[in-house]
């Protein structure tokens, strides 16, 4: 009988990866950085501070993506271990 523990860690990095491809830009169409984003903005100093929102936004849609990842190859594991 085989977890499907490793199955959903592959779904969440695919999500999370999916997630940080589509984050949103910035009004000159730019995308943050990944340090950037893992970060929330917190190392943004002078004008760059007004991106911090966009950061934790860009943060928040990765964790999402991830956690509907894991979901996702839970549900495929289950389904899969069922037949």
């Amino acid at each position: 009988m085989r977890s499907i523990a490793p199955l959903s860690a592959i779904f969440a990095i695919a999500g999370g990866i999916i997630a940080f491809l589509l984050r949103p830009a910035d009004i000159l169409g730019h995308q943050l950085g990944l340090s950037v984003v893992l970060t929330r903005g917190a190392n943004l100093e002078g004008v760059h501070q007004l991106l911090v929102p966009l950061a934790q936004r860009s943060f928040n849609e990765l964790a999402a993506g991830l956690i509907i990842g894991a979901v996702v190859g839970l549900i495929v594991g289950a389904l899969i271990k069922r037949r």
